[in-house]
């Protein structure tokens, strides 16, 4: 910007004191103040949005190179992800495939059968512990009632002929 030292500072001000007059010269001082500020401040926006263009640029760059980089990345995996593919299937048929001399070669043995589901209930709730370990460790299995359970434990009625 425009370089001011404290001489040409002086000198205007005391050209302004004779110009203007000392009653206006605060007033006018006060104006100038305003707009230097208002200036300033219109500078610093014009620069804070220039910044900001360019960074918005730069970062609109990074993203087309980074969108790129995924793009390459995706189809590589991709092509190998088919080539692999495309090698496990023909592996798959070769080594499934009989010779077309003989019925069946050496060392080749025919495919596992087919998965059968066990065919269980499995709406039925089944508890994480055995029975038989239920069994020999003295738990409970069957739900007895309150009043089953105190019949059990009641001790049996005296005889009459036991008491002479």
């Amino acid at each position: 910007m425009i370089d001011f030292g404290f001489d040409k500072i002086a000198l205007i001000g005391a050209v302004a004191l004779i110009v203007i007059g000392p009653e206006k010269l605060p007033r006018v001082a006060r104006t100038v103040g305003h707009l230097v500020g208002k200036a300033q401040r219109y500078v610093a926006d014009v620069k804070a949005e220039v910044n900001r263009s360019i960074e918005l640029e730069d970062l609109k760059k990074m993203k087309t190179e980074f969108e790129d980089a995924a793009r390459n990345v995706h189809q590589t995996v991709s092509n190998e992800i088919h080539q692999t593919g495309v090698e496990l299937q023909k592996s798959w048929n070769d080594a499934t495939a009989l010779p077309p001399n003989s019925g069946e070669h050496e060392g080749w043995t025919p495919p596992p059968p087919e998965y059968k589901h066990p065919k269980k209930n499995w709406r039925l709730k089944r508890g994480a512990t055995p029975q038989w370990y239920k069994q020999r460790a003295g738990v409970r299995v069957k739900a007895q009632s309150g009043a089953a359970r105190v019949a059990r434990f009641r001790p049996p009625p005296a005889r009459p002929d036991a008491s002479i």
